[in-house]
Formats: structure tokens, sequence, C-alpha cells
């Protein structure tokens, strides 16, 4: 295939685009080989027309364009909606290798120069601000981020393809090594030509959905591939630059970046996550960690071939080795036979003490580590003797990362949140305290009622439960998972389970109903002394606008409840709240959600603020703009600087995971950014900028947009009587649930309520049919609105544009999803609407939206053209738009098709299989699904 164009026509782009030419050769060479020359020539006659009708729309060559489409023979059509998809796929990895060398080349380039946006960057501003090493100190001890991957998989491609996918990028990346000699980079070309070959001959469709196991190792994928090298290399990169410009300190920087998952944990509309695969998700993730520090010692075995022959050791590594030979008897490890040779002594002994903890039978023995601080120990008794006789450069290589990496991933990998809608603890406690003789219509109750009754039950040392009280399976699961966390945090340690997330938490009651249940399995308890020991933390979940509007006063409730502030005590007064952005775009609109999101933020804090209480924000983005997405970086300085004090959690999902941590130099750069963010709003928390103290006079007009964009919004999403019906028959939306991409159903309940949809599917849809709805709707008419006729408004915006980061924010995120949009396309999924008056009425309320919005965007931001502000990204999106369009007519085409045929009780598998490639190629096309 000939290549697309990617990115600005720069001498810096040359080799962005060999990489594309290459690849798009190779993958013409394998049509050839597999579909004939006549399938490449169709390919490019397709891809030829669409690039004309963008250049310039004329009706005639439209006609001839979607003739083209429509009469491709099924087989053929099948072919080249897997050639297209599969191009942007290589055009995908060719931009992220682009990325990575574009950071080598600046590095090679500038020599000493700091880059911009780099932790030495930031680090270096501290020093240009005077912040003293006092300061500094005190700011990284304070900040906090914990990246969550989530069990809500928006990411369509299977493992297998992200394999080939890698082994295609290293190869790609080879080319740049300029001594290769000319047989080796035939060599190259010959490898790459039978990965894109092994890429067409396997399918990108999983033959059923994932189980949550499946999803368990997807997630640890990237653990094993990236994570669990980058992350500490990130730390020592933190080091460095402190040392370099605070060298009187000697720097071990706190444990601030860390990730954590859902995966295994989020049973919320998820029957099958169960607290026994919650169980096997804590094993497998436990196997990897071992595995990865097994690897670590024979490597260490491999390089510290000292010998006391030469060198002194210390009496406590060989007092440590005598007292091993005493405890621990090497069974699957090979001892070392040289005494000479402490070290690789000492290393056979760690290597089969790991082993053993995946054996029960040594559970209760000195056979085996029980507490990551026993192979710290360890380690530091090796780093130790190593600095005695002088190897410190041999002990600052290998052993500090080894003791970050054991600080990071602990025996646990990553700490597993538990989540569960608040409506199952509600009806499970109805049963429990019916059947203990409580209370017979707990769910009746009021809600103070309700408070007063769990309150009293938490601060009461008896148990709920005995022998003689029988519970339905449901309840039984409920209170299993709590039994499960209290085994899990004695077998894996306190950090592997330590947040219980209640998903729709609409008061109080729903967070005592988790600590009273918790008290139950021994998370909860109060000592002989009087004191309190709490080891899990129930995390309400705001999710719509009105949940949001109620969130301050239900945590005023809870922190003036005597109990549950000593058992909030306990865990250091620090309290994690986690924020949706998608049900709350969902519910009210991107404009409403991102404001009371802010407004929320704020008051939260202030209330918490008043009871001497420290909030944790679990930020819940997804990956797509209409569900809160954008860079990391940007995420974290979107929040209100005085906001982020208590730390900072991050949903990390989908497309997100492969797209930032599949390839080790990208991984660490979105880290990298997400450091120094993190330490820039640390500072400007401390040190408020100017725009913050003055924004307030922009709020009460922020306010006023959001109400008016509210209303817009529910006008045509919740009080439209028809919308229901062109949302389902414009969108691919009843396919995409066939789509198997994740082991959660895509509604909740079963049900057809547009209530009930998950906001996953929701904007996965909108996305697919290129309206992108979701993350633009309603803005127009609310800035519309506010600014009238009246030029003093107008320019009023402009300023807030320009000095408001907040509205900064939300105006660049609109321009994106416009940018993205196409509703050209957009009318072409209309067009399979049956109710025509139903099409034309609303399709043209939305379009005039569309334009509405556009103008004044435009109008504020005084650009042009919308995304003038990031013309990199305005032109990658101009010039993928022709190569997307062919899958999108073809996915229009391809739905009508299936629909008439089962509309009259048919079905066909083939075609039901081609719907879901186009729905795989122009998610790979937009870099966006849901």
């Amino acid at each position: 295939m000939t290549e697309v164009s990617v990115g600005q026509r720069s001498p810096s782009n040359h080799l962005l685009r060999r990489d594309v030419r290459f690849l798009g050769n190779i993958l013409g060479e394998v049509l050839v080989h597999q579909g004939g020359r006549e399938l490449l020539e169709h390919v490019e006659k397709i891809r030829e027309m669409s690039k004309a009708l963008r250049a310039e729309y004329l009706p005639e060559m439209y006609d001839g364009f979607i003739s083209t489409v429509k009469t491709l023979e099924p087989e053929i059509r099948h072919q080249v909606i897997r050639a297209f998809a599969i191009y942007f796929q290589l055009v995908n990895i060719a931009e992220q290798n682009h990325r990575i060398r574009r950071k080598r080349d600046y590095e090679r380039s500038t020599g000493e120069a700091v880059q911009p946006g780099s932790i030495e960057s930031v680090v270096q501003d501290l020093k240009v601000k005077n912040l003293s090493v006092e300061e500094v100190r005190d700011m990284l001890t304070d900040i906090s981020l914990e990246l969550v991957m989530t069990a809500h998989p928006t990411e369509a491609t299977r493992r297998d393809v992200l394999d080939i996918h890698k082994r295609i990028a290293d190869e790609v990346m080879e080319l740049d090594n300029p001594t290769l000699t000319y047989r080796e980079r035939e060599k190259l070309r010959e490898k790459l030509l039978n990965e894109v070959l092994t890429l067409w001959q396997t399918d990108e469709l999983r033959d059923r959905k994932p189980t949550v196991l499946d999803e368990v190792r997807n997630g640890m994928y990237f653990f094993h591939e990236t994570l669990f090298e980058v992350l500490p290399e990130v730390y020592e990169e933190l080091e460095r630059c402190l040392q370099k410009y605070y060298p009187e300190e000697t720097w071990h920087v706190p444990t601030y970046l860390r990730f954590g998952s859902w995966i295994g944990g989020d049973r919320d509309g998820n029957p099958s996550v169960t607290a026994e695969i919650t169980w096997k998700t804590l094993h497998m993730q436990r196997n990897l960690v071992i595995h990865k520090y097994e690897n670590i010692i024979r490597g260490l075995s491999r390089q510290l071939s000292f010998s006391t022959t030469i060198v002194d050791v210390t009496e406590e590594l060989l007092e440590s080795i005598r007292e091993d030979g005493v405890n621990v008897t090497l069974r699957t490890v090979e001892a070392w036979t040289n005494d000479k040779e402490p070290y690789r002594v000492k290393l056979r002994y760690m290597l089969q003490k790991l082993q053993n903890m995946r054996d029960e039978s040594f559970k209760n023995t000195k056979q085996r580590y029980h507490t990551t601080a026993e192979l710290t120990a360890d380690i530091e008794i090796i780093d130790r003797s190593l600095r005695h006789h002088y190897a410190d450069f041999v002990a600052n290589t290998y052993l500090r990362k080894f003791i970050r990496q054991v600080e990071l991933f602990g025996f646990h990998l990553a700490a597993l949140d538990v989540r569960q809608h608040s409506k199952e603890h509600e009806n499970a406690m109805t049963e429990l305290l019916a059947a203990a003789g409580v209370t017979s219509n707990y769910a009746d109750l009021s809600e103070v009622e309700k408070i007063d009754l769990l309150h009293g039950l938490l601060g009461d040392s008896k148990s709920l439960l005995n022998d003689s009280i029988t519970l339905s399976d449901s309840s039984k699961e409920c209170l299993d998972v709590y039994n499960t966390i209290y085994k899990a945090q004695q077998e894996f340690g306190v950090g592997c389970i330590t947040s219980y997330l209640i998903s729709m938490t609409q008061g109080a009651s729903d967070l005592l109903e988790v600590m009273v249940f918790a008290k139950e399995a021994g998370l909860f308890r109060r000592n002989e002394d009087g004191t309190i020991t709490s080891t899990l933390q129930a995390a309400p979940l705001f999710e719509t606008i009105d949940d949001l509007h109620e969130a301050p006063a239900i945590m005023e409730t809870l922190f003036n409840l005597p109990v549950y502030r000593e058992c909030l005590s306990a865990m250091g007064d620090l309290h994690e709240i986690m924020l949706g952005y998608s049900d709350s775009n969902k519910d009210g609109g991107v404009v409403t959600a991102n404001w009371e999101l802010r407004v929320a933020l704020n008051d939260l804090t202030q209330t918490a603020k008043s009871h001497n209480v420290r909030l944790k924000f679990f930020h819940g983005r997804g990956g797509a703009l209409g569900r809160g997405g954008m860079p990391l970086n940007r995420s974290i300085l979107a929040q209100p600087p005085h906001t982020i004090g208590g730390g900072i959690k991050i949903t990390e999902q989908g497309e997100v995971l492969s797209s930032r941590y599949s390839m080790k130099g990208i991984a660490y750069r979105s880290l990298e950014q997400a450091t120094g963010a993190l330490i820039t709003g640390a500072y400007l928390s401390r040190y408020p900028s100017q725009e913050q103290s003055i924004e307030t006079q922009w709020e009460e007009i922020m306010r006023g947009i959001s109400v008016d964009a509210q209303t817009k919004y529910q006008d045509l999403i919740f009080r439209d009587p028809d919308f229901m019906t062109f949302f389902k028959e414009s969108t691919p939306l009843p396919e995409v649930g066939e789509l198997n991409i994740g082991s959660r159903p895509s509604k909740r309940k079963g049900s057809d309520r547009f209530e009930d949809l998950r906001a996953i599917p929701w904007v996965f849809a909108w996305t697919q049919s290129r309206y992108l709805l979701p993350a633009w709707y309603a803005a127009g008419t609310a800035f519309h609105k506010y600014v009238g006729e009246d030029e003093g408004r107008l320019e009023t915006l402009r300023t807030m544009y320009r000095e408001y980061s907040f509205f900064r924010s939300l105006i660049d995120n609109l321009q994106m999803a416009l940018g993205k949009a196409d509703l050209m396309i957009a009318r072409q999924y209309a067009g399979m609407i049956e109710d025509g008056t139903i099409k034309d009425r609303i399709f043209t309320q939305i379009e005039e939206e569309f334009t509405r919005t556009k103008e004044m965007i435009l109008t504020i931001t005084g650009q042009e053209d919308i995304l003038d502000n990031v013309p990199v990204i305005q032109e990658s999106i101009r010039l993928r738009n022709p190569y997307v369009d062919p899958l999108s007519y073809m996915q229009v085409q391809l739905l009508t098709e299936l629909r008439n045929l089962r509309d009259q009780n048919g079905d066909d598998a083939v075609l039901l299989r081609e719907v879901l490639l186009t729905i795989n190629g122009i998610a790979a096309g937009l870099r966006n699904t849901g």
C-alpha cells in the first residue's frame, strides 16, 4: 500500500515517513502474496478515491466512491477491510517508535541541555525558584500518584496481536542502526515481511469474551514487559536530578508513584468477579513478582563473583549465611559450592526462600519470606557488604534498583481495589440484619435511621454472624469478599487491598454498610487498649451530577460520626473519594460534568479540611474525550492544586494502556511527564499563582454556562422520546456488545434503559459513528447564550481562555473532539434510521449544535480553524481521515445488510465478522475506542 502522509512535512519527520512507507510497501507485498494483484488494486483505488473526495467534495465523485464500495464482492470486501485496519496498526507502530526517536534525537542533539517537560526541567525550576532542601523534601513526602488499571477494557486489540506489534516495533527501530550492512538490512526486511504476514494471518477478533482471569493476564502483561523496569528508572532519574541540584542531601525519594488495579477486584455489574477470582488474581500477581525477583537474583549471582581471597566481606553477611544454612534447606536450588564466593552462596538461599513462597507447606516456617521487609533486609545486608569493600558502584547499579522494586511491587505486584454497587451491600445488609434479629426492614428505613443503626453496630464489638444464621448465595458471596480481603492481607501483605469502592454512593449509610461488613471479617476492630485498627477503607464513588452535589454533605455526616472518625484516624486521617468522569458526562454532558467535578473537588476539600482530614481523590477518567480522557500529565495539572495534597489516583484503561505502556520508551516518557506534573502541582498548592487568586471572578460565569449546557444536553438525551431510537439505529451500539472485548456486560441489569447503559459503550458507539457527541454536544449553545450580542461578554470568555487554566483545558478538549468528529460521515450512519422524520429532526439538531459549537470555539480562541493551536494533531487527523472513511462507509453498508437480515429473523456470521473488523479498524484509525 502507498504511504499515508503522517505529520507535517518537515525534515524532522522524514524518518517517520520512511518507516510508514517501508511498512506500507511490505503490507502491499503481503496483499499481493495473499490475495493477488487484484486485491492491492482494489485497496489502492478505494484509497485514492477517498483521498480525492476529502480534497474536493463533488457529488459525482461521491456517487462513484459509494458505488465502488457497495459493489465489492463479499470476499474482496472482507480483505479490503482487513487491509485498511492492518495498515493503521502499522502506522500507529511507526508513530509510537517515532515518539521514542524524537526524544533520543533531542537528547543527542542538545547535549547537556535540559529537555522541556523532563524531570530535570522541573527540579531545575525548583532550584531557580530558590526552594530549599527542606521544602523540596517536604514536597516529595506529600506527593502521591497511583495509576490504576481498570477492569473495563476498551482495548479492542488481542494480546496475540499486541505481541506481534511489539516485535514489529523492535525491528522497525533497528532500521535506525547506522552500522547495519546491506545484507543485515535485507534480513531485517525479511523478518518484517514475516511479521506482517503473520499479522495478516492472525485473527484480530476474539472467538469468545475474555474471562476475568484473561483480563488479569492482559493487565499483568504491562508489568512484565515494561513497568517492572521502567517505574524504578523514573525514581532513579528523579534522585539523579535532585542529587545534581541539591548535592548537600543524600536522596532516597519516598514512594510517590505506583500502579494499582481493578482487574479481578471490580465486581460492579460483573457476576464473574467472585471472592475466589479475587484470591486467584492475587496469587497470579504474586507469582509474577516472585518470578521477577528470582530473575534479578539469578542475574546478581552472575554479577557478584567477588571472592574472599581478594576482598573482605562483612561479618553480618557471613552470619546471615550461617543462619540461612540452619533454617533453609536447598531443595529446588542447587547449592553454591565455592564458599569463597559468599554473595553467590547467600543469593542461592534467597532464591530458595522465594521459591518456597509458592508452597503452602512452608507457610509458617523460616524456609520462606513472609514479608517484604525480610527480603529487603537480605538485600541490604549484601548492599552494606559491597560498600564495605568499596564495591559501591556495583551496589548503586544493582542493589538500589532491586530495593526500589521491592518497595514498589512488594509481594503483591499492584494494590487491588475492590468495587461493588451500593445496592448489593444494602440487599446483603437487609438479609443479615433480619437473620440476626436486629431489624426486619432495614431497606425501608430512612437514611437517618440507617446511619444511627449502622453506627451503633460499628461501635459494638459483638458479631452479627453466628452458626445459626443462613444467608442466600448472593449475600454469602458479598460477605465472602471481606473474608477474602482479610485472608489476603495476612498472606500478601496489608497493602494488597486497602480500598473498597462503592459505586453509586448516595448516602453515608452506603459507606457504613461496608465498614460493618469489614468489622465482621476482622478488618475493623477495637483493641483491648481502646484503640482502633482498620485496614480497609470504604471509598465512595460519586458518579452522577446529583451525586456530586450531595457528596460534601455525605462526607460531612460521616466526619461527624465518632466511631467512623476514629476509624479514619487509624488510617492516618486520609480519606479516599472517587469521582466518576464517564457517568457524570453521560448524565450531564461534557461542559457540566467538567464544571461539577471541579466544584465537587473544591467543596469536598473544604469540608475535609474543616475536620482536619486530607483527601485522596481518585479520578475515574476514561481513555476517550467523552469520558474525561487526556494525556496523563495534563490530567494531573487539570486539578485545582490545593486538592492534590492527600494524593491522586487516576484510572488507566483500555487503549491508554497499550498506547502508554507497551513500549519502554513511551512508558518512561509518560511517567516522567506525570512526575513533573505532580511536582508542579505540589509547588502551585504551596505557592498559588496569580491566576488562582483571580479565577474566582470567573466561577459564577462558568456556573451559569454549566446550567445552560446541562439543559441543552438533557433536552436531547433525556427529554426527547425518540433519542434512544436515533442513538441505537445510527450507531453500531447493538453490535459493539458482540465484540468480545470484555468480561463485563455492556449494560447494568440487562435493561434497554439509557440509565442502565454503561458509559463505555455509550462513548464507543458515538466514536465509531464519527459523531463523538458526548465530547462536545451542548457547549456551543451554552457559550452562545452567555455571550448573546454582548461584545464585553465575548471578551471575558477570550480572557478566560488566555488566563484561566480550567477554561482553557475545557476549550482545547472541545477542539480535539470537534477535530475528530466528522458529520459528513455521521450523516451516513443516520441514514440507517428507519423513521425518516426522527432522522431528519434529530440529526439536524445535532448538526446545528456542531456548527454553533465550532463557531463559538473559533470566536473565543481567535483561530481560523479548529486545532490551529496544535497543528501537528490537526494535520494528523486531516491526513488519517481519508483512510478511515472507507471503513466507515463499509461499516454502514454492512450494518444495514446485517440489520435487515436480522429483522427477518435471519443472521450471517460472516457479515457480523466483517462489521466487527470495521470496528477494530476504525478504532485503530482514530486511535480512540471508548
